[in-house]
């Protein structure tokens, strides 16, 4: 990003599509707008700002070629336990490495996938075939539940709320923890 020279707080970024993002900071604030619609969709409504990516996740499904696919109900199997070398290795690795990146960018809209998609980043330094079909169940899964998004409403209070979790030695690979975590705002989720 370039900072402008009217603002040392301005920074600005033109896109190859003629698009701008701007990043304003200020203290230990930050906002980011711009013209770019291609990913983080906002709404508002009469119950509040609704944030979205669905056609960031149409995009996805269509560049995978998975628009027609027929979707799950769940991102993961949970009788899979995947670990590094499982199965042959991909003769495209980059495939794999792009669109684990672009789910997780996913998950900036949709916390639903943040696990599964936490779990097929492990494996991106060698993937393999079944990592890539577990990458593709979340794609299946993303497939049948496009409407989902987020609702910031003000609720009238501003109450910070943090849980975690972790799975004690959950790994099968290393036998490391798994932990996790959100923090809501107003009962708003923001992290």
């Amino acid at each position: 990003m370039i900072r402008t020279k009217a603002d040392h707080s301005v920074f600005y970024k033109h896109s190859s599509h003629g698009k701008c993002i701007f990043l304003i900071v200020y203290v230990d604030d930050i906002v980011i707008t711009g013209d770019d619609h291609e990913g983080i969709e906002v709404a508002q409504s009469g119950s509040g700002i609704v944030i979205s990516q669905r056609k960031y996740a149409l995009d996805i499904l269509e560049d995978t070629g998975m628009l027609n696919c027929k979707p799950v109900d769940s991102p993961m199997d949970p009788n899979t336990k995947l670990v590094p070398g499982q199965g042959k290795p991909l003769k495209d690795p980059g495939r794999y490495r792009r669109l684990v990146g672009k789910l997780n960018y996913l998950t900036i809209t949709r916390p639903d996938i943040s696990f599964a998609v936490s779990v097929v980043r492990q494996f991106l330094q060698s993937p393999c075939d079944s990592h890539w079909d577990a990458a593709i169940r979340i794609l299946r899964y993303v497939k049948g539940s496009l409407r989902q998004s987020l609702l910031y409403e003000n609720k009238g209070y501003a109450d910070i709320v943090g849980y975690s979790d972790a799975d004690w030695a959950g790994s099968p690979s290393d036998r490391r923890s798994t932990s996790g975590y959100c923090i809501l705002i107003g009962g708003n989720l923001i992290s």
